[in-house]
């Protein structure tokens, strides 16, 4: 018998501490398992869709995104004025010009029952074309569901406790699938899809492609947890921050950056924690909200510059095609130009003063920390946008191994259980476990890394050792 089979044949009576630890091991695996499945399953899915967002949008929305280009292309100001007509009751918070001669403006509008539509304008003849609901189409709805289960926090943090547990699963499938007596390529390099044995099918289906993509859903994981609204509002509060001297003598709020990003993927990941700065207030009445905010060229000194003027702006200061311009909010708000293009290292984010037109703050690749730099070069390939299909491809094969993973998890789990007697079927608590080093080893990295993580793990061994230990009804209930 290959030792690696351990996890599918039951183990000799007698345990040596190794098999012991082994079995600790697998019981820990299986816990794991049996928690992240349904979240891997669902994020594989959701994120398979929104990773082929590009396409899928240019297929649904072909006749809103796309146009008969045309030399001739209307001021910004006049696009946005007939959207005020079609929409009066809208307040513009967003513009995208268009990313090619063949592209419409996206005009992102929030309405007077707080939907979040986004408009598309033909550039050359001022055509509305459409709207689309920001909240509610199908891409919208798998990022929703793949950050935070469109529950909320309360989803966001399961997300997040279920991906570090995704790492707990990781390290100890690697454990589990690691040759430990004599080296065999079959059942460790190469599936036996061939045997009889349906087990060691189901066994091999699942141990090999875990181990060929390891690195790749660890990096899923890795790449993802900066969003997370526990572990990753800590980690940026950490490795976000920029020297406040960069902006000395510049009004700054409250408000950070990053809460741009509550409508969606606005500014990057690295300026979220940089605080927005306030325009210089003009001597005119600003009470209105869009209006005034983009008036004709040439308006008197106190109003806010035209929004052709911003965008002219962002263009001689390099911003790469699909930039977006959000209009200031309020007598102090600003202008932020901001470019989240497939290459991080393009990334612009500018500040600009609604009055006067000067930049308050331009924050580029060079200016990010070793950490953030990381964190943005993770989220693009995480994202399959930094080198094209390829990408793509590459992040598709992930989340299929996930998806993998899990069925086959689940397969194995169903196999094993009538053998189990319990309801769950959990591998049994390894008797005689004497030597607690590694695993407390093990609790306390995870615990200091992922606090969350660490803190189910402790409940865990609690109930695993403690409570199902000492009671045996219980035992035999649960397996």
């Amino acid at each position: 018998m290959n030792p690696s089979n351990l996890a599918i044949d039951q183990p000799p009576t007698t345990l040596s501490p190794g098999n012991r630890f082994y079995r600790t091991v697998w019981r820990w695996h299986f816990y794991a398992g049996l928690f992240v499945i349904p979240f891997m399953v669902v994020l594989a899915a959701t994120g398979i869709v929104y990773l082929f967002k590009p396409q899928l949008d240019a297929a649904m929305y072909h006749d809103l995104m796309f146009v008969q280009p045309s030399p001739a292309v209307l001021p910004y100001v006049e696009q946005i004025q007939t959207i005020e007509r079609v929409y009066p009751a809208a307040a513009v918070t967003q513009v995208t010009p268009p990313v090619a001669a063949d592209r419409s403006t996206e005009v992102l509008v929030t309405t007077a029952d707080e939907r979040n539509l986004m408009v598309f304008v033909n550039p050359h003849s001022g055509e509305i074309l459409g709207d689309r609901d920001e909240d509610n189409n199908f891409q919208a709805i798998a990022r929703k569901i793949h950050g935070e289960l469109l529950i909320g926090k309360l989803g966001d943090y399961l997300i997040e406790l279920a991906a570090c547990w995704g790492l707990v699963l990781l390290i100890t499938g690697l454990y589990l699938w690691w040759p430990r007596q004599k080296f065999a390529v079959l059942g460790t390099f190469i599936p036996r899809l061939w045997s009889q044995n349906k087990r060691i099918v189901w066994r091999d289906l699942h141990a090999v492609p875990g181990f060929y993509g390891v690195l790749l859903i660890g990096f899923l994981i890795l790449t993802g947890l900066p969003w997370t609204g526990f572990w990753g509002d800590t980690f940026a509060q950490v490795w976000g921050r920029f020297p406040a001297q960069m902006w000395d003598d510049i009004p700054q709020s409250a408000v950070l950056t990053g809460s741009l990003n509550q409508r969606g993927q606005v500014v990057s990941w690295a300026v979220e924690q940089l605080p927005m700065p306030q325009s210089a207030s003009g001597q005119a009445d600003h009470s209105g909200h869009h209006g005034n905010l983009i008036p004709a060229p040439g308006s008197a000194s106190g109003t806010a510059i035209s929004l052709d003027t911003v965008i002219a702006l962002a263009q001689a200061e390099g911003a790469p095609p699909g930039f977006n311009v959000t209009l200031p909010e309020g007598e102090t708000g600003v202008f932020t130009i901001s470019a989240f293009p497939p290459d991080p290292t393009q990334e612009v984010t500018l500040h600009v003063d609604q009055y006067s037109g000067a930049v308050l703050a331009d924050v580029r690749w060079q200016d990010y920390g070793l950490v953030p730099k990381a964190v943005e070069m993770g989220t693009a390939i995480h994202m399959g946008k930094y080198f094209g299909f390829a990408n793509q491809l590459l992040m598709l094969v992930a989340a299929l191994i996930v998806l993998l993973l899990a069925i086959t998890g689940a397969v194995m789990w169903w196999q094993r259980r009538p053998q189990g007697a319990g309801l769950i079927g959990a591998p049994a608590i390894p008797a005689h476990v004497q030597n607690w080093r590694m695993p407390l080893a093990i609790v306390a990295v995870l615990g200091l890394v992922f606090p969350l993580v660490g803190l189910s793990l402790v409940v865990v061994l609690l109930l695993d050792y403690i409570v199902l230990n000492r009671i045996p009804a219980l035992r035999r209930i649960l397996g």
